[in-house]
């Protein structure tokens, strides 16, 4: 078996959780991680299970990320597939689920892919990396939302053992099996 992970990074969070699954996932099977942008450039075959690792800023995902799932939608609906959202929203133990994270709710009732397995993660706030425009917007968000405020400060919320628990659930998924 082989996995294919694709992840769209904007400040490097969600690349490091597409990393660490890979990590986790090559106990049981070879991985390779490739940005979402390149998806065209990938060997599909190759692969008989997918995981697409995607942030959100300022309530959107990449538009790479819609455009490689119109562009390989059979592809992905043919293999085991997984979606993982990666959001400041969920930081809060309401809002990291896929019921009751807004951005992934939407997410999953607008896009025609189906996945088999879907996590909500937090991701991290980066405030020293950022452009001034965006540390200005974010910390405004962040005060609104009761988040963390002080810009000369990073922060990570990313709950590693759930990211841990979900790559080992996902590599277990046993159906659309590519080889019957």
């Amino acid at each position: 078996m082989k996995m294919l992970i694709l992840f769209s990074s904007r400040d490097g969070q969600t690349k490091k959780i597409a990393d660490f699954i890979a990590t986790e996932a090559g106990q049981h099977e070879v991985c390779d991680v490739i940005n979402v942008a390149q998806a065209n450039q990938v060997t599909w075959q190759d692969y008989d299970r997918v995981l697409i690792a995607a942030s959100i800023r300022y309530g959107h995902y990449a538009p790479e990320v819609d455009r490689c799932i119109a562009d390989h939608l059979p592809l992905l609906q043919a293999r085991a597939s997984g979606f993982i959202s990666v959001n400041l929203t969920a930081r809060k133990a309401d809002k990291n689920t896929p019921e009751t994270n807004v951005y992934t709710r939407k997410f999953l009732e607008q896009s025609p892919w189906t996945p088999d397995r879907c996590l909500v993660v937090a991701g991290a706030l980066r405030y020293p990396r950022y452009r001034w425009f965006d540390k200005v917007m974010i910390r405004l968000i962040m005060k609104m939302t009761g988040g963390e405020t002080d810009t000369s400060k990073e922060y990570e919320y990313t709950d590693w053992q759930k990211v841990a628990e979900f790559a080992g659930e996902f590599v277990q998924i046993t159906g659309k099996s590519l080889y019957k």
